[in-house]
């Protein structure tokens, strides 16, 4: 069988070689777990990244994804099924790792900055779970980030639009304060009220609010947030993030670390990024739940990272 035609937006022989191990080690945990028991998959699992990565650049509906991918509904289930496992969380965070050692930086940030993004929702989209963001006259869904000063994603949650806020930076607080005990600072805008750094003083965390002078007018570059306002601009590369889609928020922040893994796997192949070595240390945390342990990932000998 002749081999099929590469498309833009599969992942190149070296950005293959970082995602590939973690791939192969969560099949290999689901044999363990007796969950994979029967004839051997016939799907590579080379091709599924490529097939989820069509979706999320050109923005197609599953449907339409072309015939020399495994069929759509395939595709759709490997999606939901790496979303409520852990592993596009658990490949987000290793690649930060490594892109953050390539930058010269420490594996974990001690600084982290929030923005929110509005975005309209498709035609199909219940209407149950949109909101209205008034001040930008939105109606759909608001995606709150946080990322390190790097640029690289911490954490996400997707809200309807309605929701202010202050409310989803205490969601993506009470996160960054669990899963990266180092972060002692966050910067945000004026549009995040003061309990919210009362709350993020609890937790250790001290939020400075940055805000623009009386007297600007336009679009202005605030210091020391700017690295946040460019993230929604690498996401909007990535067709299928310039609406939202997804009927499950959790399936919308999927596919927001699906393009952060994209970005991160180019960075650190146009950089000479060494491929891992040997197989993702994870622990379970319960049946079904298949994730990054804080203390089971971590340097291994040498430049790999297993």
């Amino acid at each position: 069988m002749p081999e099929r035609r590469r498309y833009p937006s599969d992942l190149s022989d070296a950005c293959g070689e970082l995602v590939e191990p973690v791939l192969t080690a969560w099949r290999s945990e689901r044999r363990g777990r007796g969950l994979d028991i029967g004839r051997p998959p016939d799907h590579d699992l080379r091709s599924l990244p490529d097939a989820l990565l069509y979706v999320n650049r050109t923005g197609i509906p599953w449907r339409y994804l072309p015939h020399d991918y495994p069929h759509w509904n395939t595709v759709y289930a490997y999606f939901a099924r790496w979303q409520a496992e852990g592993v596009f969380d658990l490949l987000n965070s290793l690649l930060r790792r490594q892109v953050r050692r390539q930058e010269g930086r420490e594996e974990e940030p001690t600084a982290c900055v929030i923005d929110s993004q509005s975005i309209k929702t498709s035609a199909n989209f219940p209407a149950c779970e949109q909101g209205i963001d008034a001040g930008k006259k939105i109606v759909g869904r608001k995606r709150s980030i946080v990322i390190d000063t790097v640029g690289l994603l911490l954490a996400v949650v997707v809200t309807a639009a309605s929701v202010q806020d202050s409310i989803a930076g205490q969601i993506l607080i009470e996160r960054v304060a669990a899963e990266h005990p180092t972060v002692r600072k966050t910067l945000v805008d004026g549009g995040y009220r003061q309990h919210l750094v009362e709350h993020a003083a609890t937790l250790g965390i001290d939020i400075h609010i940055i805000r623009r002078g009386p007297t600007t007018r336009g679009f202005t570059v605030l210091p020391r947030r700017w690295t946040v306002e460019r993230a929604p601009g690498w996401l909007m590369n990535h067709r299928r993030l310039a609406r939202d889609y997804e009927a499950h928020p959790h399936r919308s922040e999927a596919m927001i670390h699906l393009a952060m893994i994209n970005l991160m796997t180019r960075r650190l192949a146009h950089r000479g990024g060494r491929p891992w070595l040997g197989v993702a240390a994870v622990i379970r945390r319960g049946p079904g739940s298949w994730c990054r342990g804080r203390r089971g990932v971590r340097p291994g000998a040498g430049r790999g990272w297993f």
